[in-house]
């Protein structure tokens, strides 16, 4: 005979259903954990011949594989808070939780704000045009700095063999170089500083055991990006040393904008793994230390912010990819082309030849889509599309907000949000009208970060926390 867990769903609650199957005695039936859920084991005595030494049992099992039950393991594995312990005596799910340190937590927004503050450094190196000054790669003889007179002499020397200087800065004195290169240097220092302020912290707390198996497979993934960021940096460097730069008359010595894309995305990306993994580490050892308010997660079940929460995660990604869009203006100095706003000449769009040229096409495209990553004229434009769109995103979703029932921290961040946005629209009109000053254009590099931090937050408290944990007693009643 065959029960089915998932039809009983529908009449009991889940809490109740994980009561009762508990107490039924071990000798009608059997219900135990197996990989990936949990099974039911229904027993049924059937008569069988006798026997003079021994009575046998023939016992039909028959196993069900609970949907509700396999759904929460998976969503309890989604959070950091892997080892639920279910009581077989109580209703309710154990306080006993096995949860990552807060320290751990902490330790990863720490480095998500040392990851922002390179972002901002890079963007200074980009905007001095100091990204060439050191033409050597050396991890580890690289931290020291040139002393003495002789020594700032020859790390000039080595600069005036590659384009840069041939092509650019012909003019350059030594006490200019000095500038450039230290600019550079603490740009490598910053990011070794960030290797070591996140690999020896995350050895320690493994060895100690301060993480789950899932966090712990998060910190591994976040440290090889950190590596992949890393070579990323000189391989972006590399592009702007190499010497095929020399054979073509109307070449810029820089680097690749493709390459700083990567490299400024990959940081992004870093960034984004950092802030969200270390806020939810934070929030899952609320629930295990009964502190985090029911009310506030009964509150994130509600089927009506659903949308929400799904325009919310996709602001964020516009915002994402709006960034990346600005890193190739940064990279072609698109920045330069128009500096009117909201025209481009006599109208909004640029005139269609400009758009679409065919210099910026090669033999057997079908399509002149190059000029959306090479044509400055086209990128300056796509950029301004997709600002203005992200800016009437955000605008959009803060007037959703007011009309779904969130939660008093996602309407602060809602707000937050919308300021932020409207903030980073003006820095880049500014920038823009003022021919890029380096300021206004650190601030608006240092802005978009800001944005993305803003939504990340937002989709943050807005993230759900499985049902079950919900019906506990392991949350905090208030």
């Amino acid at each position: 005979m065959y029960y089915s867990l998932r039809n009983s769903l529908n009449n009991l609650s889940r809490a109740r259903l994980t009561s009762k199957v508990f107490s039924i005695p071990s000798k009608t039936c059997r219900f135990q954990r197996v990989r990936g859920g949990y099974s039911y084991t229904k027993r049924e005595n059937c008569n069988t011949p006798s026997s003079k030494e021994r009575q046998f049992t023939c016992q039909k099992e028959t196993v069900f594989r609970s949907f509700s039950l396999s759904r929460l393991n998976y969503l309890l594995q989604e959070s950091t808070i892997p080892n639920q312990l279910i009581s077989r005596n109580d209703s309710t799910i154990s306080s006993s939780i096995t949860y990552t340190r807060p320290i751990v937590g902490y330790w990863l927004l720490g480095t998500a704000a040392l990851v922002f503050g390179i972002v901002i450094l890079g963007g200074l190196t980009r905007l001095t045009e100091s990204g060439l000054s050191i033409v050597e790669w050396k991890p580890i003889t690289g931290v020291l700095l040139p002393i003495t007179e002789q020594q700032w002499e020859e790390e000039f020397e080595r600069y005036k063999q590659f384009p840069e200087y041939k092509k650019l800065n012909t003019e350059m004195s030594l006490h200019d170089f000095k500038f450039i290169y230290l600019m550079e240097w603490a740009h490598r220092m910053w990011g070794r500083a960030i290797g070591v302020s996140f690999i020896l912290p995350a050895v320690y707390f493994g060895a100690r055991g301060y993480m789950t198996r899932s966090a712990s497979y998060k910190v591994i993934g976040l440290a090889g990006l950190l590596g992949f960021q890393g070579f990323l940096g000189w391989y972006m460097v590399k592009s702007g040393l190499s010497e095929e730069l020399m054979d073509n008359p109307g070449a810029v010595p820089r680097v690749s904008h493709y390459r700083l894309v990567a490299h400024l995305g990959s940081a992004f990306l870093l960034y984004i793994g950092m802030l969200l993994t270390g806020l939810q580490i934070l929030r899952d050892a609320k629930i295990a230390k009964g502190t985090f308010p029911v009310s506030i997660s009964k509150a994130l079940l509600n089927p009506a912010i659903n949308v929400f929460r799904r325009s919310a995660i996709g602001t964020a990604t516009l915002i994402f990819l709006t960034s990346l869009s600005g890193a190739l203006v940064a990279g072609l100095d698109a920045g330069l082309i128009y500096n009117e706003f909201p025209y481009m000449g006599k109208n909004i769009v640029p005139p269609h030849n400009e758009l679409f040229s065919k210099v910026y096409t090669r033999p057997g495209d079908v399509f002149a889509w190059r000029n959306f990553f090479d044509n400055p004229t086209t990128v300056q434009f796509d950029h301004r599309v997709m600002a203005m769109t992200t800016l009437g995103v955000v605008i959009a979703l803060w007037i959703y907000s007011r009309r779904v029932p969130i939660t008093m921290n996602a309407r602060r961040a809602s707000n937050i949000l919308l300021g932020v946005a409207g903030m980073q629209a003006t820095l880049g009109i500014s920038t823009l009208i003022y021919m890029v000053p380096i300021p206004l254009a650190s601030a608006h590099q240092a802005g978009s970060l800001t944005l993305l931090t803003s939504a990340l937050w937002l989709v943050h408290l807005m993230r759900r926390i499985p049902p079950l944990i919900v019906k506990s007693s392991v949350l905090k009643k208030l």
